[in-house]
């Protein structure tokens, strides 16, 4: 069974800056399968979406409206993946919540209704963090 141990979040000001960590304890980049990590995140009456996911060869994806603004990447030793936030917005304030699939498995698909932790799929999932921005 994956398990997934999220970090960081918090509040902030608008313009600021947080780091969100998310570490494996078992999906690591010698598992069989190809597999990506990454972050959904979803704030009241907002759907759930896809901000951020980094596959196991490298490749990245952003959501629109984070592009230039947030940065993940990986450290394999610790099996651990990083969102570097700058220059946040009210927007962002969510809760962010890491998970972990198969290579393919974290789309940005959207289902209305659904949470996160309710979306269709193998997804292995953190427990959340939220974070906070205030203008």
């Amino acid at each position: 069974e994956v398990q997934l141990v999220e970090s960081g979040g918090g509040s902030v000001q608008a313009g600021g800056s947080l780091r969100l960590s998310c570490t494996s304890s078992t999906f690591t980049s010698d598992d069989p399968a190809d597999f990506e990590m990454g972050w959904y995140r979803q704030a009241p009456g907002n759907e759930c979406e896809l901000v951020s996911r980094i596959s196991s060869d490298g490749r990245t994806y952003y959501l629109d409206s984070v592009k230039g603004r947030f940065t993940i990447s990986q450290d394999d030793a610790k099996n651990t993946v990083y969102i570097e936030m700058n220059n946040l917005k009210p927007e962002d304030t969510a809760v962010y919540y890491c998970a972990a699939g198969g290579m393919g498995g974290l789309t940005a698909d959207q289902f209305p209704g659904v949470t996160c932790l309710a979306r269709p799929g193998r997804y292995y999932w953190g427990q959340g963090t939220q974070v906070t921005v205030s203008s």
